[in-house]
Parts: structure tokens; C-alpha cells; sequence
């Protein structure tokens, strides 16, 4: 059986839209590090950048969604950029096909068996997240759902459903701090149909009213469960949103 890329471990490589794909932002990438980056701040000059962006797309289509940088160590990362650079220049002493047929199977149980203990990780560590913020807001609740809800403001307007569609301003980040997605930071607010996003918003917004703002701590299986999002929402993760709403439609 010929073994291709594309199916290696393929629930790893399945990623959920930010919030709807055609209504809203997607999440920004973590930003590049300035070490050796030129004047323009980049860190190529300009005739080199559309190859340097190549490369970066390609990882960003493979090994950003798969979370191989959580998967691998430093010495198998470099094995795999070998087997890539020798691939795409044609110097590889093994022939691909035979590579693939021969370890393909291996690499599958490899990833796998290291992505089940990392979301098992991720999501203990959300878990505890949730034990300490609700120990230390008296005033939070947590439904059976899973999601925490704690309002930092009442509202007093319209009650949204998941029919409404809702104006609001919201700031997401992991729980360790990690900003992956903010209206707040952009510095406008965002309108989209409450039926259209992640299980964690709908209850959560539907509890609050227009003018009322709330942090709300969504467990994955109510967020983007062991898929994660991308590659900036880890498989398994627990996200933390502070959401005022402005307005139901």
C-alpha cells in the first residue's frame, strides 16, 4: 500500500475555523522573533523573502497544524527537515516511495501516541485551571456544559438566543496568557450570528445581556475539542475570553 503525506495521522491535521470561516478574523500567528531580521524587519533582503515565504508556508500547512514542535524533539526535527531538503532536491540515497511504505505506519502510531498524551496533558491542565479561577471567584458559575461564566458587568438590554446575531468586543487568550485572537487589540468591535460559533459562546453569551460584560473559561470539548484550531489553539485547550456585548440583533 502506498502511504502519502497526506495520510499521516489525519485527524491531527484537521483543524476547526476561528469562530465562523466567512464572518470572522482568523486568529493572529505568534509573532517572529527579531533575532538576525534585516531593516524591514524581516530576515531576509527583499529578493529573497517570496522563497523564505514559501518555506513558511509550507510549514505552516504541515507542521504548524500537526503541532510538530510539541510532538518531536530538536535532533527528530532535524531528521525530518533532512528528509524534506534531500526529498525536494532530489539527493535522497533511499527511494521516497519505499521510505513512506516501510516506516509510514510507524511514524502514524509514533504521532498518534504522542498527540493522545499531549491533549491528555493539555486538557488536565485546563481542568485545574478551572478548579483554581473558580476557588478564587466566589461569584463564577459553571454549568453542566462544562463552561465557567463569571460577570464582571450586568447588562440590562436584549438577551440574545442563538438565532440573534450579536455585536460585541471580546480578548481570548489560553490559559497561560497567550493572546490568540482580540477585538480588543484591533480596536473594533465584531458582529457575527451567535449560531455560527464554538458551543463554549453560544450558552455563554446567551447568558448575558446588552451591556453586560463577562469572562467566560470554555473547556475544549465545548471549544475546539482535540482539534484544536490552527496553530495558535493547542489540541485540548481551555480558552479564556473576556466578552462585553454591545448589541442583539
Amino acid at each position: 500500500m502506498k502511504i502519502s503525506s497526506m495520510t499521516l495521522v489525519p485527524a491531527l491535521l484537521a483543524s476547526a475555523s476561528a469562530f465562523t470561516s466567512r464572518s470572522l478574523p482568523r486568529f493572529a500567528a505568534r509573532a517572529a522573533t527579531a533575532r538576525g531580521m534585516s531593516s524591514s524587519g524581516m530576515p531576509l533582503d527583499d529578493d529573497k523573502m517570496p522563497f523564505y515565504a514559501l518555506g513558511v508556508n509550507l510549514a505552516k500547512q504541515v507542521g504548524g497544524q500537526t503541532g510538530f514542535n510539541s510532538l518531536l524533539d530538536e535532533d527528530e526535527l532535524e531528521i525530518v527537515l533532512q528528509g524534506f531538503g534531500e526529498t525536494l532536491r532530489g539527493t535522497a540515497v533511499s527511494d521516497g516511495n519505499t521510505v513512506l511504505q516501510t516506516y509510514g505506519m510507524a511514524l502514524n502510531k509514533i504521532l498518534q501516541e504522542r498527540s493522545n498524551g499531549l491533549v491528555d496533558r493539555v486538557k488536565k491542565e485546563g481542568e485545574d485551571f478551572i478548579a483554581n479561577f473558580l476557588d478564587c471567584n466566589e461569584e463564577a458559575i459553571q454549568t453542566e456544559s462544562g463552561l465557567v461564566y463569571y460577570s464582571m458587568k450586568e447588562g440590562d438590554g436584549a438577551q440574545p438566543t442563538v438565532t440573534n446575531n450579536v455585536e460585541v468586543h471580546y480578548h481570548g487568550t489560553l490559559i497561560d496568557g497567550t493572546v490568540f485572537d482580540s477585538s480588543v487589540d484591533r480596536g473594533q468591535t465584531i458582529s457575527f450570528p451567535l449560531g455560527g460559533v464554538i458551543k463554549g459562546w453560544q450558552e455563554g453569551l446567551a447568558m448575558m445581556k446588552e451591556g453586560g460584560k463577562a469572562t467566560l473559561v470554555i473547556p475544549a470539548d465545548i471549544a475546539y475539542g482535540e482539534a484544536g484550531s490552527g496553530d495558535v489553539i493547542p489540541p485540548g485547550a481551555t480558552l479564556k475570553f473576556e466578552v462585553e456585548l454591545f448589541k442583539v440583533n
